[in-house]
């Protein structure tokens, strides 16, 4: 046999496999979550009158019911104590130094990650439109890396922290003044 035909045959067997092993197939999950499903509409045609439901729209226009404990939802999930902190840090130009003013609510968002070690938090990096967007992606990373520092200092688990930059792609001011370049120099703490 020739070099090109097991070229060949070696081609069209990767391909195959490479199919099969693209091809979909429900998984337990799949399953379970369609067993859920009918309990849960098994449950809401056994109920009498429960005052927990709330309806809605599904797909093509038919009528779902999402169940709602109450008491699940009024559960203090420990969210509050964040009420009112601060969730953007400013940063000077050209500069990933934390400010002093930023420190006492960092130390706030610290305290909620260390006390509740399944929370998880994303940290994203922005620069301001000058410089390229190669230095201001990198910006932004050291930024938000200077906050994940800042936290894990404060005894939060770095497997808690997820540091992303957008460089200048994301501007929540779009003026070309140092107003909005001030604004735009940022970082932004947002909880999974």
């Amino acid at each position: 046999m020739s070099v090109t035909k097991l070229g060949k045959f070696a081609v069209i067997g990767l391909s195959a496999a490479w199919i099969a092993g693209c091809s979909t197939t429900a998984t337990d999950t799949d399953s379970s979550t369609v067993a859920e499903d009918a309990n849960s509409t098994e449950q809401t045609n056994g109920a009498v009158e429960n005052t927990d439901q709330a309806f809605g729209a599904g797909q093509d226009d038919t009528m779902t019911t999402v169940i709602v404990d109450e008491n699940t939802a009024a559960k203090d999930n420990g969210m509050d104590s964040l009420a009112g902190v601060e969730t953007v840090f400013y940063f000077d130009f050209d500069k990933s130094i934390v400010r002093p003013e930023s420190r006492e609510a960092l130390a706030k968002h610290a305290e909620y990650l260390v006390s509740h070690p399944d929370a998880r938090v994303v940290l994203e990096g922005h620069a301001d439109e000058r410089g390229t967007r190669e230095y201001n992606m990198a910006l932004g990373e050291r930024r938000a890396k200077a906050i994940s520092r800042y936290l894990t200092i404060q005894g939060v688990a770095a497997s808690q922290i997820e540091t992303v930059s957008f460089g200048e792609e994301v501007p929540v001011a779009f003026g070309h003044d140092s107003n909005a370049w001030q604004l735009n120099r940022r970082v932004e703490v947002r909880y999974e």
